[in-house]
């Protein structure tokens, strides 16, 4: 049995898949938490809201994963974009403390991330700074897009023999995307996969790879599908460090001839491009993003709305016009009902 700790802003309320784990009696306010009740003489989930000092309570539960390596402790931002207030943690321990003091520790970053036209402070967790500061297999980061995913890896966590600081970037709307779901099987006897492929192209007609990570699949998939781009084919990379090259090499060994996008919603000064260049700068021919920017994103939605068309067209060669608009704005109001 592995105790589970979860804090952070509103966490009981939840962002994650967590969601509303503890309600409250709309007449005592006594809280209930179904977690707790799954199977007999199983351990309670530990899950607090916390004061708004990401500093200080990064800095409790690294400690906490540091005393007791057997626990999932999981700390969660708001937005991920919070994240920054913790920084000093991050640089000098959650990413160095193996390197500098040869001490493991498996405490998991939950940093929701995701362009969704909610502006500037709430739509980027700066994936682009813990990529800079991934080297010798020190955390993992990773962007999941299915639900199954998501959970392996949090499991992972635990199985392993060993302990790795994990990062997830993952988008609010993703809650209810009716794409976003998993088979009960994948749960049961899945295991964690660092890269996912297409399964609606025809890999003989495939001239264009999409490499992509994170929410701006499922804007990818939509086009693909609503246009009928079989000569298309979309690859997520679910892992970005450490870089899972062989099980990408694989996944595009099956297009031989098609020439290789990467696909990001982030400011091209920004999110994985640069970081997917240390390692793939001779297979990719160009990289479909915003513009870049001092500002993570616009504060206006119908811009964001505007931008991601853009995104979306550039990435299939077409004009924007030509983009259905529908399940962006979608994503974007899923995005406020989640918040």
């Amino acid at each position: 049995k592995h105790i589970v700790r979860v804090s952070g802003q509103d966490v009981q309320r939840g962002t994650f898949s967590h969601r509303h784990a503890v309600l409250h009696d709309a007449e005592t306010s006594a809280p209930y938490n179904s977690l707790d009740y799954i199977e007999e003489g199983q351990e309670k989930l530990s899950i607090y809201n916390s004061l708004l000092s990401e500093y200080a309570v990064l800095g409790f539960e690294f400690g906490y994963a540091m005393a007791n390596p057997t626990a999932l402790v999981i700390w969660e931002a708001q937005f991920g974009d919070f994240a920054n207030g913790a920084q000093t943690m991050i640089d000098q321990f959650i990413v160095s403390s193996e390197s500098k003091w040869q001490r493991m520790n498996g405490v998991v970053l939950q940093l929701p991330h995701g362009y969704e036209g909610q502006g500037p402070e709430h739509s980027n967790a700066r994936p682009e700074r813990f990529l800079q500061l991934a080297a010798e297999h020190n955390i993992i980061v990773a962007n999941m897009t299915t639900p199954a995913n998501f959970f392996h890896a949090l499991r992972r966590q635990l199985t392993w023999s060993f302990r790795k600081p994990l990062v997830v970037m993952s988008p609010k709307s993703m809650l209810r995307h009716p794409l976003c779901v998993s088979p009960v099987e994948e749960f049961t006897s899945g295991s964690f996969r660092e890269v996912l492929g297409d399964t609606y192209a025809d890999a003989k007609k495939v001239k264009r790879v999409l490499l992509c990570s994170g929410k701006v699949y499922f804007d990818l998939l939509e086009e693909q599908r609503v246009s009928n781009r079989t000569d298309v084919a979309i690859v997520r990379l679910e892992q970005l460090h450490p870089f899972p090259k062989k099980q990408l090499d694989a996944e595009l060994a099956k297009y031989p001839k098609a020439k290789l996008y990467w696909v990001q919603e982030e400011p091209e000064n920004m999110g994985y491009w640069n970081y997917l260049l240390r390692f793939m700068r001779r297979e990719l021919e160009d990289v479909v993003a915003r513009k870049a920017s001092a500002s993570p994103a616009t504060g206006y939605n119908k811009v964001h709305v505007k931008e991601q068309k853009d995104l979306v067209a550039r990435a299939f060669d077409k004009p924007r016009e030509a983009v259905a608009d529908a399940n962006i704005k979608e994503t974007a109001e899923k995005a406020k009902a989640t918040d």
